[in-house]
C-alpha cells in the first residue's frame, strides 16, 4: 500500500501542476492579444519612418547624419540584450544569450560590453560579460518616454566616443508559436540602400531645409527603433510562455494518464492478491 500511496501523492502533484501551467497559458494569451495588437499598429509607422529617412539622406551629400552617422574603426561594442524579466518561457531568454556569445566570437579580440534590458538575461551575461547597466525596470511600465530616455543614453554614449557601434539582441515576434532572433545595427546609422526606385528623382518642396529635417528625424527614428524592438520582444516573450504553458499542460496531462494507468494496475494487483490469499486460506481450512 505505500506504493499506491506514493502514486496517489504523484498524481496530486502533477495535477496541480497542470492547473498552474494551464492558468499561465491563458494569462499569457490574454497579454499576448494586446501586446500583438500593439507591436502590429506600431510597425508600418516604424517601418515609414525609416523609409522616410532613408530616402531624404540619399538625396543629401555629404555626412547629413551627424555624429550619429560617423563610421569608426570599431574596437569597442555595446550589445544591448533585451530578454524578459520572467522565465517559463522555453528557449526565449537562452536564444538571445546564445546570439550574444557568438557576437563575442565574432568580435574577438576587441571589447565587447553588453546592455541589459531584462532580469533572466542580467543575471546569466554578468557571469560571463561585462554589462555596463542594467534597466529591466522599462518593462515594468512599458511606454515610448521611459524607452526614449534609453535610447537617449545610448546616442549619449556612441556621441561620448565610449563604444563605436552599438547592436540590438532581440525576438522578432512573428506568430504566437515562432520568435526569430535579430541583430540589428543601432548606431552608427547605417548607410541608405540604393535601389532602382530609390534613383527616381522627385522634386519636393522643404521646409525647413532636407538637412534640418534629417537631424530632427534621426533621434526620434532611433528612439522608435528601440522602442520596437523591446515591444517584438514583449509580444515575443508572452507567444513563447504561452506556447511553452500549452505544451507543459499537455505532458503535464500524459503523465498525469500513465501514473493513473499504474495506480489501477497496482490496485487491482493488490486486490487479486488479497484475494488469493483469502481463497488460498479457506482451501487449507478445508483439508
Amino acid at each position: 500500500m505505500a506504493n499506491l500511496k506514493e502514486i496517489r501523492n504523484r498524481i496530486a502533484s502533477v495535477s496541480s501542476t497542470m492547473q498552474i501551467t494551464s492558468a499561465m497559458k491563458m494569462v499569457s494569451a490574454a497579454k499576448l492579444k494586446k501586446a500583438q495588437d500593439a507591436i502590429t499598429a506600431m510597425r508600418p509607422y516604424s517601418e515609414k519612418l525609416t523609409e522616410l529617412l532613408q530616402n531624404l539622406s540619399a538625396t543629401l551629400e555629404g555626412d547629413t547624419g551627424g555624429v550619429f552617422a560617423e563610421q569608426r574603426p570599431v574596437n569597442k561594442i555595446l550589445v544591448v540584450a533585451i530578454t524578459s524579466n520572467r522565465g517559463l518561457c522555453g528557449a526565449f531568454n537562452a536564444n538571445v544569450i546564445k546570439q550574444i556569445k557568438n557576437l563575442q566570437e565574432a568580435y574577438a579580440g576587441k571589447q565587447v560590453d553588453v546592455l541589459a534590458i531584462g532580469k533572466k538575461g542580467n543575471d546569466v551575461l554578468k557571469k560571463s560579460c561585462t554589462i555596463v547597466e542594467n534597466q529591466s525596470g522599462i518593462f515594468d511600465a512599458l511606454t515610448f518616454e521611459n524607452v526614449a530616455q534609453a535610447a537617449q543614453s545610448l546616442m549619449d554614449r556612441f556621441v561620448a566616443g565610449e563604444y563605436d557601434k552599438i547592436e540590438l539582441v532581440y525576438n522578432h515576434f512573428k506568430n504566437a508559436a515562432t520568435q526569430i532572433i535579430l541583430t540589428e545595427q543601432f548606431l552608427p546609422l547605417a548607410p541608405a540602400a540604393t535601389t532602382k526606385e530609390s534613383n527616381t528623382a522627385v522634386d519636393y518642396i522643404f521646409e525647413p531645409s532636407k538637412e534640418e529635417i534629417v537631424l530632427s528625424l534621426i533621434p526620434l527614428s532611433l528612439k522608435t527603433q528601440l522602442y520596437k524592438a523591446i515591444r517584438d520582444s514583449f509580444a515575443s516573450e508572452h507567444g513563447a510562455r504561452m506556447t511553452a504553458m500549452h505544451k507543459a499542460t499537455d505532458n503535464a496531462t500524459d503523465l498525469r494518464n500513465q501514473l493513473k494507468l499504474t495506480y489501477n494496475k497496482a490496485r487491482q494487483a493488490a486486490i487479486t492478491g488479497e484475494i488469493l490469499e483469502i481463497v488460498g486460506g479457506a482451501e487449507a481450512l478445508n483439508n
